[in-house]
């Protein structure tokens, strides 16, 4: 069933029954011959639920959504890291480490955003994308979108209660005196955009939790409860606690065995701001920062 159109040439249309995709094709679209048909999965245009299909046999199932583009139009590429989660109102990635999560003075195309966004809008010309909030570019880790901006400033201005959890891992130099501690502090920052801590209640209010999960090397693992989402926050109090996170020359951090700042955003759990579901992400925590626990060669 034709569902609408966007566009003279672009078609949308709705699986009714269980199908092949080649089938379902022949019967939907007029006037093409059987190769012609064909071509449109060989070339790419034909998108399920948003993702290009290209086998004839792929399963339709009832309800779902068909999108034939018009020859010359772009199609989803390939995304060089994965969405973990998306619905009618929000989207979460894995961002990797080195990527800007949004465009900066000296980078406005290569980031998070603007891949994300290309890629929604090769399905969806009128699709929307709106940062939650944000990564450091040499963070890695869950990352979160919205698709309205309405979605995005119910969630930042309730952000405090829909969050229930969001934790960080990050290898860390040397190791805490104790194995599991809270460091609490005021943040504030200098003209040159350097975060530190300070007793001065005028400053913003900073919560870190924090568990050593192992410790070798002269290294050690450690998981980061945030109970507060400040700016630079993790690696301020990384380095208050004597521990800065590995690769992380701003403060005080050595240089990196593994060429990355060791911090990712492993898991996100929050109340949906729109159906009130609850919603648990998590990103695996980087290969790479086992190699720095590994026995050293002799």
């Amino acid at each position: 069933m034709e569902r609408n159109t966007r566009g003279p040439q672009r078609r949308e249309l709705t699986a009714a029954e269980e199908c092949r995709a080649l089938d379902f094709l022949l019967d939907n679209v007029k006037g093409k011959s059987r190769n012609a048909v064909k071509n449109l999965l060989t070339h790419r245009q034909v998108l399920v639920d948003g993702e290009v299909v290209t086998r004839h046999d792929a399963p339709l199932r009832p309800g779902q959504r068909v999108t034939i583009l018009p020859p010359g139009a772009p199609a989803p590429a390939d995304l060089p890291f994965p969405i973990c989660y998306e619905d009618d109102w929000l989207l979460a990635i894995e961002k990797p480490a080195g990527l800007l999560a949004v465009a900066s003075d000296k980078e406005r195309e290569r980031t998070a955003y603007r891949m994300v966004l290309d890629h929604q809008r090769a399905k969806d010309e009128q699709a929307q994308l709106h940062v939650v909030h944000r990564l450091d570019q040499d963070t890695s880790g869950l990352l979160l979108f919205a698709k309205s901006r309405e979605v995005k400033e119910k969630l930042q201005a309730d952000w405090e209660r829909l969050v229930q959890e969001r934790v960080y891992v990050a290898v860390v130099s040397g190791a805490p005196k104790e194995r599991e501690g809270v460091v609490r502090s005021y943040l504030k920052e200098t003209a040159t955009h350097l975060v530190y801590s300070t007793n001065d209640p005028r400053g913003k209010e900073a919560i870190t939790e924090y568990q050593v999960k192992k410790s070798a090397n002269g290294y050690s693992l450690l998981e980061l409860y945030l109970h507060t989402g400040r700016k630079n926050q993790i690696r301020v109090h990384m380095k208050d606690l004597g521990c800065p996170v590995v690769g992380d020359r701003k403060y005080g951090g050595e240089k990196s065995p593994i060429g990355r700042l060791c911090l990712h955003a492993h898991r996100l759990t929050f109340i949906h701001p729109v159906n009130g579901e609850t919603v648990a992400l998590t990103s695996r925590k980087p290969r790479d920062f086992n190699r720095l626990f590994r026995e050293k060669e002799s």
